[in-house]
Formats: C-alpha cells, sequence, structure tokens
C-alpha cells in the first residue's frame, strides 16, 4: 500500500511538473507568434497615399521671423533622440533628451500672434514636458513611454511652420503603448522602431509623410 501511494505522489509531481512547463512553453510560444505576426507584415513597404493627414494642424508657414530655423533645431534634436531609444541606449537617449528640452526653450514666440502664439507654446509645452521627463531618468521604458506625446508635438510645430529641412515620415507601431498603438517621427522611410528596438525592429509602417 504504500508503495503504490510512493508511486501515486511521484506520477502526480510528475504531471504538475509537465503541465507547469507546458503552460510555459504555450505563454512563450504565444509571445513569440505574436512578434512573428507583427515582424512579417508588410511594414513601411507601402507609402501611403499623398494626401493622407494623421496629424491635423493649422497652417503657420506664412510666418516671418526664426521660427522655422527653431523648430526645425528641435526636429532635429529629436531625431538623435528618437535614433537613441531604436538602439536601446538609454544613457545617451537622457542627454540627447536634454537637448531636445534646450532646442524647445530657444524658440522665440513673442513675435507671434493670436492663435499662432499659442499653437506654438501648446506645443512648445508639451516637447518640453515629455523630454522633461525623459531626461529625469536613464530607464529606457520610462523613457519610451513619454515619445508618443514627443512625436505628436514635434510633429505638429514642424508641419504648422513648415520647419522639415527634409522629407518626414510619420510612422506607427501596433504593438507600442500595450497593443494602444503609439507613433514617432523618422527622416527614413525604413521602419526602425524606438518602441522595441532590435526586439521588433521592423515592426511599424509608414502612415503621413511631410515635404
Amino acid at each position: 500500500m504504500l508503495k503504490k501511494t510512493f508511486v501515486a505522489a511521484v506520477m502526480a509531481t510528475f504531471l504538475f511538473t509537465s503541465c507547469s512547463e507546458a503552460k510555459q512553453d504555450t505563454t512563450a510560444t504565444a509571445e513569440t507568434e505574436k512578434m512573428e505576426h507583427h515582424e512579417g507584415m508588410a511594414h513601411g513597404e507601402a507609402t501611403p497615399a499623398s494626401d493622407k493627414v494623421v496629424v491635423e494642424t493649422p497652417d503657420y508657414t506664412s510666418v516671418a521671423g526664426p521660427v522655422k530655423e527653431q523648430v526645425a533645431t528641435v526636429v532635429n534634436k529629436y531625431l538623435k533622440l528618437k535614433d537613441k531609444l531604436v538602439a536601446s541606449n538609454a544613457q545617451q537617449a537622457q542627454e540627447d533628451a536634454k537637448a531636445v528640452v534646450a532646442a524647445a526653450e530657444k524658440v522665440d514666440v513673442t513675435a507671434l500672434q493670436g492663435e499662432q502664439k499659442t499653437f506654438a507654446e501648446e506645443k512648445l509645452s508639451e516637447v518640453k514636458q515629455a523630454a522633461s521627463d525623459m531626461a529625469e531618468t536613464t530607464d529606457l521604458e520610462a523613457q519610451r513611454a513619454q515619445l508618443e506625446l514627443l512625436s505628436e508635438a514635434t510633429f505638429a510645430l514642424t508641419k504648422a511652420f513648415g520647419a522639415a529641412n527634409e522629407t518626414l515620415y510619420y510612422q506607427h507601431c501596433p504593438m507600442a503603448n500595450n497593443d494602444q498603438g503609439a507613433y514617432w517621427l523618422s527622416s527614413n522611410e525604413e521602419i526602425r522602431n524606438p518602441y522595441f528596438g532590435e526586439k521588433m525592429l521592423k515592426c511599424g509602417s509608414t502612415e503621413e509623410v511631410f515635404n
């Protein structure tokens, strides 16, 4: 009787261990399949229609003064920061975030009037808020959590004031932000995902092009 009880206990332990391992394998397989599914999508291969607009902005391209050049500097600093997130380099991303804040603070809106000034101040505030939060940490995921706000505000400023010195691509990853999706701005049409880096480097698509 004791022998039978011992054998039953051994069998129960074996089955529990096997089920636990199977569950872990299933979870890992599901996650791998999920990543492979998104990697296998036609990311960035098709350019969106030229009239497709994701970020709606007013047209302040006729504004005189240094605003365009100053916003263009913000964009350049943003692009360097975004590239550090693609490379998963949190330490350097922190320094580049500080550079974005500094560039945004130098944008002189005193010559702007009415809605132009209100719009610029609002978007610059968002740029400084997101970049400042990035600059306060070397936690990569915390930095990436601020990228959506920073990207939208930077792109809105760029479009409104016609501040692009090159073609810009507004790109989207459906898996970022807990599968809610999130955008980023790039000067390269080829997808290089800053939300996941090398884990899912090509996951995403170009949703809007600004020349």
